[in-house]
C-alpha cells in the first residue's frame, strides 16, 4: 500500500472523525497479561490487543499520538540491575525510562503497522523518546514516595540502600525502592511529535511519562524520579493541540465513594464538579487521583473533552459515549 496524507485518506473513507486530534494514554493493561506478568510474549500479545483499538480509530480519520505507562517494564530492569551489579555497573532510572520508551515504542509500531494494514489503510507510525523537564527543587525529591520495582527481603533493601537509594518497608509484602514523583513542567520534545503528526504520523511520545530531566548549571540532566504518566499526558495534548484526552486504564469509570457502600461510577461530569469531588477526597492519590487531575487539566486548559475508560471502549470514549467524560 502506498501511503497518501491523512486529509485524502479521511475523505476517501468518509472517517466519522474528520482529522480530529486524540491522543490516548495506555495504561499498564495494554502492555501486560491480565494476570500482570510482563514477559516478552504477554507485553507483545498485550499491545497488540490494544493496537487493534487504536486502529479502529485511526482509519476512522483521527489523527492519533499516543503515550503509554512503562512501570512493568521499567520494573524489570531494576530487578537486572540488582541481579548484576556485580557484574556491569547499574544503570540509573532515567536510562531505564528511555530505553523503556524505546522499547514499547518500536513494539507499539509494528502492532499498529500490522493492524493498520490489516484494515487495508496505511498510515506511518513513529516514535519520539521525549524528556519531561521537572524542577530540580522539587519538593518530591525531599520525600520519596513513589514505589518501583518489586518488593524485597530487608537485607537485600539494605545493600542497595546503602548504594544511596531510598527503600520502604510495606508491610509484610516486604520493602520496596521508593523515588521522586517530580510534577511535570513541559515536554520537551513535544514539537518534533507535533510534526510527525502534522505530516500524518501516528506518533508515540513521552512514554512513562517521559525521562526526567531538570536543569542544572544552564544544561539538562537526567534526574532519578518517576514523572507520572497520565499528568505528562495531559500536557503532551495540550501541545499537540489535541481535541481529545483518552485515558485507557482496567476500569470502566471513576468512581465517587470508592471502597464504601456508596460507591457510584462517575459517567458525564465537568471540570468544576471533578476539582469539588477531588477536594472532597473521592479518588486515591495513587491510582485514580492522577488521571482524575490529569483529566481536569486538559479540559480547564482549553481541551474539547478527556474521558477515563476501558481500553476495551476506547473508540466509544473517544466519541464521549463511554467512560467518565469531562466537557468544560
Amino acid at each position: 500500500m502506498t501511503w497518501v496524507p491523512a486529509e485524502g485518506r479521511d475523505r476517501g473513507r468518509g472517517g466519522t472523525l474528520g482529522g480530529e486530534r486524540i491522543l490516548i494514554a495506555l495504561g499498564g493493561n495494554a502492555m501486560t497479561a491480565p494476570d500482570g506478568s510482563a514477559t516478552p510474549d504477554a507485553q507483545a500479545a498485550a499491545i497488540e490487543a490494544a493496537m487493534a483499538r487504536v486502529a479502529d480509530l485511526a482509519a476512522a480519520g483521527a489523527r492519533v499520538a499516543l503515550t503509554h505507562g512503562n512501570g512493568p517494564q521499567v520494573g524489570n530492569l531494576l530487578i537486572k540491575n540488582q541481579l548484576a551489579a556485580g557484574v556491569v555497573p547499574p544503570v540509573p532510572l532515567d536510562w531505564c525510562g528511555a530505553q523503556t520508551q524505546a522499547t514499547v515504542g518500536v513494539m507499539i509500531m509494528n502492532a499498529l503497522e500490522r493492524a493498520l494494514a490489516a484494515r487495508g489503510f496505511a498510515r506511518p507510525v513513529s516514535t519520539v523518546v521525549t524528556r519531561t523537564l521537572v524542577d530540580a527543587a522539587d519538593p518530591g525529591f525531599a520525600a520519596p514516595a513513589k514505589p518501583v520495582g518489586r518488593y524485597f527481603p530487608e537485607a537485600e533493601a539494605r545493600r542497595s540502600m546503602a548504594l544511596g537509594e531510598v527503600w520502604r518497608r510495606f508491610g509484610d509484602r516486604g520493602w520496596r525502592r521508593v523515588v521522586a514523583s517530580p510534577e511535570p513542567l513541559e515536554i520537551l520534545d513535544a514539537d518534533a511529535a507535533a510534526l510527525l503528526l502534522d505530516a500524518g504520523h501516528v506518533v508515540v511520545a513521552a512514554g512513562g511519562g517521559g525521562v526526567p530531566v531538570a536543569r542544572a548549571d544552564g544544561a539538562l540532566r537526567g534526574v532519578e524520579a518517576v514523572v507520572d504518566k497520565d499528568l505528562a499526558a495531559q500536557l503532551l495534548a495540550r501541545r499537540l493541540e489535541a481535541t481529545t484526552l483518552v485515558i485507557a486504564t482496567d476500569v470502566e469509570h471513576a468512581m465517587t465513594g470508592f471502597g464504601t457502600p456508596r460507591a457510584r461510577p462517575l459517567h458525564r461530569t465537568t471540570v468544576a464538579e471533578l476539582a469539588a469531588l477531588a477536594a472532597a477526597g473521592h479518588f486515591a492519590g495513587g491510582s485514580m487521583g492522577p488521571k482524575v487531575e490529569a483529566v481536569r487539566r486538559f479540559v480547564a486548559g482549553g481541551g474539547r473533552r478527556a474521558a477515563i475508560a476501558s481500553l476495551a471502549r476506547l473508540g466509544d470514549a473517544a466519541h464521549g459515549r463511554a467512560g467518565t467524560v469531562v466537557e468544560g
